[in-house]
């Protein structure tokens, strides 16, 4: 997994310095896109393509672009059905990186195609169409919106082409993607449901940036190639955008080894704000708690896809404030007041993230209490009908009725407060929050 992370020498730092001057000219608004149309202003549920031959397959793809001939890997599931509007979620690379590497999933191959997302989305059922775009010079520096008008013209063939969900369309990138991702959210608010940033930086400009969209960004508190400060940043953009309750989320302790994920609260409905910082790997967007190494093994496959699921399917939310916001909020002094830890060693709370016909998706929130925890097992009674056919970020039995989920390896030790997730894939039909215990040795 080491050959996708990305190495800035001198010539790339010189080069990303002018990439950076070049994308944070204002390059047009959200009306610019291929052929003079922004694809999906207002998005409906099925795409023109719905209903319709597909007129693309999976492989790669050629298509122009501003004068240019561009590249991309398109995926489609298995089975693909033109009746069904699908999820879409773009996968940019990093710099230095290819769509190969991405759709591949580079050494640890299917497991980590799509930063993990792909064997995750097959597990739920095949609703999902991946693409993964070539970046010029093997970057996303977006000169004058160039990257951005790329987007929109394999977004306006794929609507056109295929049964697309308009108001599922996702975007995940690392390092030089993550940078580009963000730019997608500051410039088709409208288009993208939400992104998912690992490790980022404002790389590839953010114009106009003044709108609410669903955002997730994952950090090392090691990264010595874009410093946290980068990625806390792009961060409080949504923060404010959202109009969330600002604050000081928790971090991990450096030298911990372990991750914490905070979702923001007072954000305007259906647009969360997530951030999730690690400690152990660099500037990596596959970190193994207890270890400074990375695999697909990986917590953030699993939150990612969480965080990208929870929208149903159809249009975006229509909370969109009608203004831009005037003022910017402050950051307090002192970190508001959260949630108290829970009186006894953990607690486990519970949500379904999908469902789709004969089955869900469910995750699971471990919270320590007022002391730090090193292992930790939740257990719940299964409805009737309901059978567990994956769990990930824990490790499954079943007696009867009961499951019990104990950690995994890397996310059994948390400090007092500190939270960590599982998920799981199961048949049946989503049952009311089932009432979960949780206990520590």
């Amino acid at each position: 997994m080491r050959r996708r992370i990305a190495v800035f020498g001198p010539v790339a730092l010189m080069a990303l310095v002018v990439a950076m001057v070049s994308a944070l000219v204002a390059y047009g608004g959200p009306g610019v896109a291929a052929a003079g149309t922004t694809p999906g202003a207002a998005p409906a549920a099925a795409s023109a393509g719905c209903g319709k031959a597909p007129t693309l397959a999976s492989g790669t793809n050629t298509i122009q672009s501003g004068g240019q001939t561009r590249q991309y890997i398109l995926r489609l599931p298995a089975n693909y059905d033109n009746s069904h509007p699908y999820r879409l979620v773009f996968g940019l690379h990093w710099l230095g990186g290819t769509m190969n590497d991405v759709d591949s999933g580079g050494t640890d191959g299917y497991n980590w195609s799509y930063y993990g997302l792909r064997k995750l989305a097959d597990a739920a059922g095949n609703g999902t169409i991946f693409v993964a775009p070539q970046g010029n010079n093997n970057g996303w520096a977006n000169p004058n919106g160039q990257d951005v008008a790329f987007i929109d013209a394999m977004l306006n063939q794929f609507q056109s082409g295929l049964c697309i969900d308009s108001g599922q369309i996702f975007s995940a990138g690392f390092s030089y993607g993550a940078a580009m991702s963000y730019a997608l959210a500051c410039a088709r608010p409208t288009v993208f449901r939400a992104v998912a940033v690992y490790s980022g930086a404002n790389l590839s400009g953010c114009t106009p940036g003044t709108q609410p969209v669903a955002y997730i960004g994952l950090h090392g508190l090691r990264d010595n190639v874009l410093p946290i400060a980068d990625g806390r940043a792009l961060r409080d953009t949504f923060v404010r955008n959202n109009k969330c309750t600002p604050q000081n989320p928790p971090e991990p302790a450096p030298g911990s080894l372990t991750h914490i994920v905070t979702t923001y609260s007072g954000c305007l409905p259906g647009y969360p704000v997530t951030w999730a910082a690690f400690d152990g790997a660099g500037h990596d967007p596959g970190p193994i708690d207890g270890s400074t190494g990375d695999g697909w093994h990986t917590w953030t496959s699993g939150v990612v896809w969480n965080f990208f699921t929870q929208f149903q399917s159809g249009q975006p939310p229509t909370s969109t404030p009608t203004t831009t916001p005037t003022t910017t909020p402050t950051t307090p002094t002192t970190t508001p007041s959260t949630n108290p830890p829970p009186n006894g060693a953990c607690s486990a709370t519970y949500q379904t993230s999908n469902s789709w016909p004969g089955g869900f998706q469910g995750l699971v929130t471990v919270t320590a209490g007022t002391t730090a925890i090193s292992s930790w097992t939740v257990r719940w009674t299964l409805a009737s009908g309901e059978t567990i056919s994956q769990v990930w970020s824990g490790t499954l039995t079943t007696n009867g009725s009961t499951a019990t989920v104990t950690n995994a390896a890397y996310n059994g030790s948390l400090q007092p407060g500190a939270t960590t997730t599982f998920g799981f894939l199961a048949t049946g039909t989503p049952p009311p929050a089932p009432a979960m215990s949780c206990t520590s040795p």
